[in-house]
């Protein structure tokens, strides 16, 4: 029988390749749970849309983000350095991909409110989590070497989500919403 359950975290530590045991809160595991949190929140975009391009992309995006919380993980001085298939190519595929869900909506003239349908509301999840786990990394690599591409991608990722969001709305016919201040 598998344990799924060690005991070893009751007091508040876990550990990190390279680094040993450390608190919960260290920003090298909270980088770490926020990819990982990001990578939950795409599984779930992914069995709420029915669009095979967009959900081509998310499970590109979740393996990479697999990628990028083990190389966070292991980005400690002390610690084993991965090849990283995170580099300027990953950037490159997902402003790609970006720019051909761009091509088919209109042009963006004020701030749009994050719902809509099932999919598109995930997405906007998606867009945020994605920011906060940019933030977490960008934080971590203050103290640790963190691959550069890594917070690119990261950031790229916020816009990818973005636009799939506004190519579900078009998908679905259906009108975005605005601030009513704007």
């Amino acid at each position: 029988m598998t344990v799924y359950y060690t005991g070893r975290g009751d007091n508040g530590e876990t550990s990190v390749m390279g680094k040993g045991r450390v608190k919960k809160d260290d920003p090298i595991v909270k980088a770490i749970g926020d990819i990982d949190e990001l990578n939950s929140v795409v599984g779930v975009v992914i069995a709420n849309t029915d669009d095979e391009k967009v959900n081509r992309n998310l499970r590109i995006i979740q393996d990479r983000l697999f990628v990028v919380g083990a190389e966070i993980a292991s980005s400690l001085e002390t610690g084993i350095k991965p090849k990283s298939s995170i580099n300027e190519n990953s950037v490159k595929e997902l402003e790609k991909e970006i720019d051909e869900l761009g091509k088919s909506l209109p042009e963006l003239k004020k701030f749009v409110l994050p719902n809509g349908c099932v999919s598109s509301s995930y997405l906007h999840l998606a867009r945020s989590v994605a920011r906060r786990a940019e933030r977490s990394a960008a934080s971590l690599s203050k103290s640790n070497k963190v691959n550069p591409d890594i917070l690119k991608y990261l950031n790229r990722l916020s816009s990818f989500f973005f636009a799939a969001a506004l190519y579900m709305y078009k998908k679905n016919n259906i009108k975005e919403t605005n601030p009513t201040y704007s």
